[in-house]
């Protein structure tokens, strides 16, 4: 297993994305911290499946966008498995659709600190614990596209998740790497709330591949930035979605 003895933190994880990346770095191995808002079925369910396949996690539930959010899921961490090797930032969402001249300041403040402050935060109190390791965000295609209709203040948090991705590898290597992903079209909860079936399906089959990214998908990527496979790759935001954006 590539990820044998090393612990590894993963926000948002109780659905979707998170979830499926927590399931796929426990079967490499890893101690896993598993963070949640609201979904606590999926995040307790994830750590019933992984103890009982032999591997160790844990569920807390926290709010990451707060100083308080992070120190406690990462004082647990420390606690339960001695260190922090993977820091998986998958926390985060769009909130609303609105346009600039419909959405007020707190809707702005709210998007940027889900996002973006949420990550700031768990890079600060992560860092005293990884003598090494690996970061992985989770940064969008709207970060590079600009999002689709609505979506300002999620393609300009993902676009800056993206910048501070590249600054972080600059000031943490050589010992830690630090990467981000883009996905596209995922099939998750996500576009299931924020997204009109009849663009899914446009995007769907105007895509190269003909079908949605799934989170099995964007966690294989994942476990792979995290594993030493991918031990020459750091500062990166690496696109996977399928072909409809090249970059």
């Amino acid at each position: 297993m590539k990820l044998q003895g090393k612990t590894a933190i993963i926000t948002g994880a109780g659905r979707d994305i998170g979830r499926a990346c927590a399931m796929h770095l426990a079967k490499e191995g890893a101690n896993v911290a598993i963070n949640y808002f609201s979904s606590n079925d999926g995040a307790d369910s994830a750590v019933k499946e992984i103890i009982a396949a032999g591997g160790k996690a844990f569920a807390l539930q926290g709010d990451l966008s707060t100083q308080q959010g992070a120190d406690d899921l990462v004082a647990k961490t420390v606690s339960e498995f001695g260190s922090v090797d993977i820091l998986v930032n998958n926390s985060g969402g769009l909130v609303a659709r609105k346009t600039i001249m419909e959405m007020t300041l707190e809707h702005w403040q709210t998007v940027m600190d889900l996002n973006l402050t949420s990550t700031f935060l768990m890079v600060k109190a992560s860092l005293p614990h990884m003598s090494s390791g690996v970061i992985v965000n989770l940064a969008s295609q709207a970060g590079r596209d600009g999002g689709g209709p609505g979506s300002v203040p999620y393609a300009a948090s993902k676009g800056a998740v993206m910048t501070m991705t590249r600054g972080l590898a600059k000031e943490l290597g050589p010992n830690i790497r630090v990467n981000a992903i883009c996905p596209g079209m995922i099939d998750t909860d996500f576009h299931n709330v924020h997204t009109k079936p009849e663009v899914r399906k446009m995007v769907e089959n105007a895509a190269p591949v003909k079908r949605q990214g799934s989170s099995d998908d964007v966690a294989n990527l994942v476990t792979y930035l995290a594993s030493d496979g991918s031990a020459f790759i750091t500062g990166a935001n690496i696109d996977i979605n399928g072909g409809m954006l090249f970059s």
